[in-house]
């Protein structure tokens, strides 16, 4: 059986996790790896310039899932990995996360007695209508070695009955890459390519299925853009799923570009992404990621979710819960208008190291067995 750790990802946030272990791995040289990507986000603007943007080798294999329901990729991931693994096997299977293509390589490493790393372990929003929520919990029920980002995840597995000796607090590596890329990111300017030139503006993202699946909840929200963007110009990255959304309810004008100061745009890279979130006086978002960033960042962050599985984020960083309530969104909003947001204070762990640790106990894993 070889001795390769798979490193796993398939979706935008997946690769910018998978980016700073790759170059600690490479840098410490003990373990050998390859790179396996889904193939769940097959769009190039979501995916194929991460791997050029964040240094991240190209794939060393390529599953090629595409779309469809949870079910039917959920199902061609968990088939294709295991084909996978019958043919090459693997040292352990590190999956990142809490999209489709993690809990289905999982469960197909574990039936053949693969070890399960997952790192990101333990976060709950406790809500399980979000998918991610389901992928979160059954990821943790099944894996050998649980590396978590936030105090938080520990006191949930331990609640869940986790044994200590498969966790492990390691920090939050998406902060890695954002300390590396931080640089180069502001030196892309993307606040003044956009002709906003030293004026403050907010960057919006919207995507989960609680936002844009409902024409009551999606066109009061994006009116609601609209209504802010008088006060506050707003640069909105709009997701694939909330275009195709508002296209089918009819909202497309809602989001069209060339608007004056609701500044429409298609899914950034990264780095312009970090861009313009470092330089913006608020973030509205229903993303996870940009919580952590923004908080590591000290934006506020009108999180337009009514839970998050990051609490960290709320209660040392900067996010605020406003679910997708015109009222207590506006009143967020006036409160960084008037600038009373309060100051984020430093996360223990988010230093940008988190890398390290998670090599570390990649490290501690091998030879460990299944059962273990």
């Amino acid at each position: 059986m070889t001795r390769i750790l798979d490193l796993i990802a398939g979706a935008r946030p997946n690769f910018m996790k998978l980016a700073p272990v790759v170059r600690t791995l490479v840098a410490d040289g003990r373990l050998p790896f390859r790179i396996v990507h889904t193939g769940q986000h097959y769009d190039p603007s979501m995916t194929d310039v991460f791997f050029e943007e964040l240094g991240i080798p190209a794939p060393d294999v390529h599953l090629e899932v595409g779309s469809g329901s949870h079910g039917a990729q959920t199902a061609r991931i968990l088939e294709r990995y295991e084909a996978h693994l019958l043919e090459r096997g693997a040292a352990a299977a590190v999956v990142f996360g809490d999209v489709n293509s993690t809990v289905a390589c999982a469960l197909a490493a574990v039936k053949l007695g693969v070890p399960v790393v997952h790192v990101e372990a333990g976060l709950r929003s406790f809500d399980r209508t979000m998918p991610e929520e389901i992928n979160r919990i059954l990821t943790d029920a099944i894996g050998d070695l649980l590396l978590v980002s936030e105090p938080s995840g520990v006191t949930n597995l331990k609640a869940e009955g986790v044994s200590e000796s498969k966790i492990r607090l390691v920090g939050n590596v998406m902060i890695d890459t954002l300390m590396t890329q931080l640089p180069v990111a502001r030196a892309r300017a993307m606040p003044e390519r956009l002709g906003l030139n030293g004026r403050r503006y907010g960057f919006v993202t919207l995507h989960r299925p609680s936002n844009v699946d409902q024409p009551e909840t999606l066109g009061p929200l994006l009116r609601l853009l609209h209504e802010l963007a008088q006060k506050l110009p707003l640069v909105f990255a709009i997701h694939p799923r909330t275009v195709a959304a508002a296209g089918r309810m009819g909202l497309a004008s809602l989001v069209s570009e060339g608007q004056k100061d609701l500044i429409c745009l298609g899914p950034q890279p990264y780095l312009d992404t970090l861009s313009l979130v470092s330089g913006a006086a608020v973030v509205l978002t229903d993303s996870g990621g940009l919580q952590e960033e923004s908080s590591v960042l000290g934006v506020p962050c009108l999180t337009l979710r009514e839970n998050t599985e990051r609490p960290i984020t709320v209660s040392l960083g900067t996010s605020r819960l406003v679910g997708n309530d015109a009222e207590r969104i506006r009143a967020a909003f006036e409160d960084v208008l008037q600038r009373k947001w309060p100051a984020g204070q430093p996360i223990p762990l988010w230093d940008g190291h988190a890398g390290t640790r998670i090599v570390d106990a990649l490290a501690s894993l091998n030879g460990r067995s299944h059962a273990t």
